[in-house]
């Protein structure tokens, strides 16, 4: 039997399963912890996987990594880091993306380009950033990687090694720099943003490519970003909307074609099969309900019961999760909150359905964004970690307006990433076909003005809030 592993190497830990290569059954997981914070150095993320895999890796046929999107990785001219990673949560670089849109002649010019607009979140924005603060640590920098790239090319021998690094269109449509509908790197733009320099850049591999091997003999696959390997786990086709609720919240859809939204709210990433993934994220999906159960002194468990004893709308409170700034709408220096509190709603019952609510909503503003291009949601998908609370899903169905899918809870990211180590492992022209179960099916809802209203009152929060 042969088996690959799939890692991914995600904000918060490294998971790591290892399947059956012609069937997709799961048959060992491992997990790790990386640090906290916004900027991390790269060993940590070496150290979690050799943690994760450990006496799980020595007998597969291959792997492949799915890594953050968007952190920026950068090298001296021996292969070591000049700094810690600055990951894509990291919003320091907010000014540095409003001078590029500028730059270069306004948001039309970008997503003409590259098919999206910078915000803080994106590499290219880290770059003018680190080129206008950081000078001497930019004129070090000899290559630039992703996370996922830095890791394939650890696995391969990293520095010291004759290893080249590379990377996939999915997650090189994420840097600012590659344009995915031409399907090659912009070195205009690169320099535009290091203040003139051009680093190397990993060359960018196809779906089904090798990167090589490790020292032991295993196939190293391309890899991916994260949002590539859920939609490559998941097994989605055009039709198919998924929303993932991890750290970030992300609305994604499989497409044909490139996405060139001048707005900026919707990415147009490319994915890990040769299409198209058209993106929206928010910075704040499952830690807006950690956090709020820890204020109310509870768990998730707990967060549930609490919001199910609240009805629709909670009571009038509603909550504007933007706890980490956000990315979409475009609120780097935001802040949450708590809008229409009075006594008669002020409980931890309304605090804790506002929250989800207030989540959702926010997500389901990314769902007309996906439409407004164009992309319809024949059903939608919900995963991640918030979504194993069975209250996301029923509120999801109400403020979405839609039925909703929950697919068994799973490591889709980390599946996926061992799908496309199955099928470079294969050769064939298209990756095996992987079974997903369906947990339940959410019906859309019978009164869709409960749902309206609730975005209603959300909308007013946030008009509000922008005066």
């Amino acid at each position: 039997m042969r088996t690959v592993a799939g890692v991914d190497s995600s904000t918060q830990s490294c998971k790591i399963v290892i399947c059956e290569a012609a069937t997709g059954r799961v048959l060992h997981r491992g997990r790790a912890l990386h640090p906290e914070g916004t900027e991390v150095h790269p060993e940590a993320w070496w150290q979690a996987l050799r943690e994760a895999g450990a006496g799980l890796l020595e007998d597969v046929d291959a792997i492949a990594v799915a890594g953050q999107q968007h952190g920026l990785v950068a090298v001296d001219d021996s292969g070591r880091p000049v700094r810690d990673a600055l990951l894509w949560n990291d919003v320091r670089s907010a000014a540095a993306a409003t001078q590029l849109i500028q730059e270069l002649g306004g948001p039309q010019k970008w997503a003409e380009s590259v098919g999206t607009v910078p915000v803080a979140s994106v590499t290219i924005s880290k770059l003018r950033w680190m080129a206008e603060h950081e000078p001497e640590l930019a004129d070090r920098t000899a290559q630039v990687m992703l996370p996922h790239d830095w890791l394939t090319w650890r696995l391969r021998g990293g520095p010291g090694g004759t290893a080249m690094p590379t990377t996939d269109r999915g997650d090189a449509s994420g840097t600012g720099y590659w344009s995915p509908g031409d399907d090659v790197y912009r070195q205009d733009l690169l320099a535009l943003a290091f203040g003139g320099r051009t680093p190397d850049l990993p060359a960018v591999l196809g779906p089904a490519e090798a990167a090589g091997h490790t020292p032991d003999g295993v196939l190293v696959a391309a890899g991916t970003g994260d949002n590539m390997g859920a939609a490559l786990g998941l097994g989605i086709a055009p039709g198919d909307v998924v929303v993932s609720l991890g750290t970030s919240g992300t609305a994604f859809a499989v497409a044909e074609h490139p996405a060139a939204d001048a707005s900026g709210a919707v990415a147009g990433f490319a994915d890990a099969t040769g299409r198209f993934l058209p993106l929206v994220c928010t910075l704040n999906a499952a830690r807006v309900l950690s956090a709020t159960a820890g204020m109310l002194g509870t768990d998730l468990d707990g967060l549930d019961r609490l919001a199910r004893q609240a009805a629709p709308g909670s009571g009038g409170l509603v909550f504007l999760p933007y706890l980490d700034g956000e990315r979409t709408p475009n609120l780097p220096d935001a802040s949450g909150s708590l809008v229409g509190l009075r006594r008669q709603n002020m409980d931890p019952a309304n605090v804790a359905r506002a929250a989800v609510e207030g989540m959702l909503c926010n997500l389901a503003n990314a769902l007309e964004e996906l439409r407004a291009q164009g992309i319809g949601a024949g059903r939608v998908l919900v995963i991640g970690g918030a979504a194993k609370m069975p209250v996301v899903g029923e509120i999801a169905a109400q403020v979405f307006g839609a039925p909703v899918t929950l697919p068994e809870p799973d490591e889709y990211v980390a599946i996926g990433a061992a799908r496309q180590a199955a099928w470079a492992l294969s050769g064939t022209p298209e990756p095996p076909s992987w079974p997903v179960v369906a947990a339940r099916e959410v019906p859309g809802p019978t009164e869709l003005d409960t749902g309206h209203r609730i975005r209603r009152a959300y909308a007013t929060a946030v008009s509000t809030m922008n005066g």
